[in-house]
C-alpha cells in the first residue's frame, strides 16, 4: 500500500470514527477518534510511517510543522475559555478555588509518582497520564516533555471517561439532581473570522516567543500564554475557534500518539491499567473531598462545589449543573481555572517529581 494510500485511509477512518463519537458527545472526539484509529492501523501495518523508522522507532510521524501548529490551534481553543464574565462567576471564592485546585495538582501528582513506579511507566510519563485536567493539551505536549504519550492518551481518556459516566450518577444517586442536553451554539463566520486573526497573531508571536524563552511545548503553551492574555483582558472580544481547525487538530495530535502503537507497548499499557485505573478513583474520590472542603470555605452548596472540583468532563459537569438549577456560572469558571493552572503548572510539576522519583530510583 503506497504512502498517499495509507494517509488517505487514515483520514477516511478518522473522520468516520469521529463523527460516531460525536453522536455520543466525546469531548475531543476527534483527538480520541485519531488516537484510536491510528493506533489500530500502525498495530496492523497499515498506517503510514517514517522513512527512517528503522533508525528510530519513535520518530515523529505527523510532520513537525503540522503537529507543532495543533498544538497552537488547541492552546488558542483553551486560550478563549477564559471569558472574563465566565471567571467572574467566581466572585470572591476565587482564591478559595484556586487553593483547592493547586490541592487537586498536589494529589495528580502523587498518584502520578506512584504511577511511574511501575516497571512499564517511566515517572514523568506517570506524572502527566494522572494530571486531572486539560487531557488533550496534556497528550500534545507529552512528546516534548520526553514522555511516552501513548500511555499518556490511553490513561488520561480512560479518565476523562470514567468521570463524564460518573457524573450523571453521583448527580442523581446522590444529589437528586436531574438530566439537561447541553445545547452548544455554534460562533458565527465574523467571530470565528476574529479567531483566525487571533489565531495568526498566537502562533506567529507566541511559538518564537516561547522558544526564545526556552518553554518546553512552546507550540502549546506559548499560543495558550497569548490567548488567555488576549480574552482576560478583552482584546480578543468574541473571538472563536472555528470547529473544523479544531477537528483537524485533535486528529493530528491522536495521530502522533497513535501511529506510535506497538503490539509490545499495547501489552505495557495493558499491565498498566489496572493499576492506573485504581488511582484516578483515588483522585476521583480526593476531589470530592475537596469539594466538601471548598463548600465549607465559601459557603456554595456541596453540589456545587462537588460539580466545580470534578477531575474533568466539563461538558457533562455543565450538563448536570444545568439540570439541577446549581450555580452555573460558579462551576464552569471553577472548572476553566482548573484546566487553565493544570496546563500552565502540571507539566513543569510533574518534570521536577519525576527527576526526584528517578534519583530515588
Amino acid at each position: 500500500m503506497g504512502t498517499m494510500r495509507r494517509w488517505t485511509l487514515l483520514a477516511l477512518l478518522t473522520a468516520a470514527a469521529t463523527l460516531i463519537l460525536e453522536l455520543f458527545d466525546v469531548d475531543a472526539a476527534a483527538l480520541f477518534a485519531g488516537l484510536v484509529v491510528a493506533g489500530l492501523l500502525a498495530i496492523a501495518g497499515r498506517a503510514p510511517r517514517q522513512r527512517n523508522s528503522h533508525d528510530d522507532p519513535d520518530a515523529p510521524i505527523v510532520p513537525r510543522w503540522a503537529f507543532v501548529s495543533s498544538q497552537g490551534v488547541l492552546g488558542v481553543f483553551i486560550g478563549t475559555m477564559a471569558d472574563p464574565e465566565t471567571i467572574s462567576g467566581l466572585g470572591s471564592s476565587w482564591f478559595p478555588v484556586l487553593v483547592i485546585g493547586i490541592a487537586t495538582l498536589a494529589i495528580s501528582v502523587v498518584c502520578g509518582a506512584l504511577l511511574g513506579l511501575h516497571r512499564d511507566v517511566d515517572p514523568l510519563t506517570g506524572s502527566l497520564a494522572l494530571v486531572a485536567g486539560g487531557a488533550s493539551g496534556l497528550v500534545a505536549l507529552t512528546r516534548e516533555f520526553g514522555g511516552d504519550e501513548r500511555m499518556v492518551a490511553v490513561i488520561q481518556y480512560l479518565r476523562v471517561a470514567l468521570v463524564t459516566v460518573t457524573i450523571p450518577l453521583v448527580a442523581s444517586l446522590v444529589f437528586g439532581a436531574g438530566e439537561s442536553a447541553v445545547e452548544v451554539v455554534p460562533a458565527s463566520w465574523t467571530d470565528q473570522a476574529w479567531g483566525l486573526l487571533l489565531l495568526v497573531v498566537c502562533l506567529g508571536v507566541g511559538i518564537p516567543v516561547g522558544r526564545l524563552l526556552r518553554l518546553p511545548a512552546a507550540g502549546l503553551l506559548g499560543p495558550l500564554a497569548i490567548s488567555t492574555a488576549a480574552e482576560l483582558t478583552g482584546v480578543a472580544g468574541d473571538a472563536a475557534v472555528s470547529p473544523i481547525l479544531l477537528t483537524v487538530a485533535y486528529a493530528l495530535i491522536g495521530w502522533q500518539a497513535g501511529l506510535g502503537f506497538t503490539m509490545e507497548r499495547l501489552r505495557a499499557i495493558g499491565r498498566v491499567l489496572p493499576h492506573a485505573l485504581a488511582l484516578i478513583l483515588a483522585i476521583g474520590l480526593g476531589c470530592a473531598l475537596l469539594g466538601v472542603a471548598l463548600s465549607a470555605w465559601t459557603g456554595e452548596s456541596m453540589f456545587d462545589c462537588y460539580l466545580a472540583t470534578t477531575p474533568g468532563g466539563i461538558y457533562a459537569v455543565l450538563a448536570a449543573a444545568t439540570g439541577a438549577g446549581g450555580n452555573v456560572a460558579y462551576v464552569v469558571a471553577a472548572q476553566i481555572l482548573r484546566v487553565l493552572l493544570m496546563l500552565f503548572v502540571a507539566p513543569f510539576a510533574a518534570r521536577a517529581a519525576s527527576r526526584r522519583s528517578g534519583r530515588a530510583r
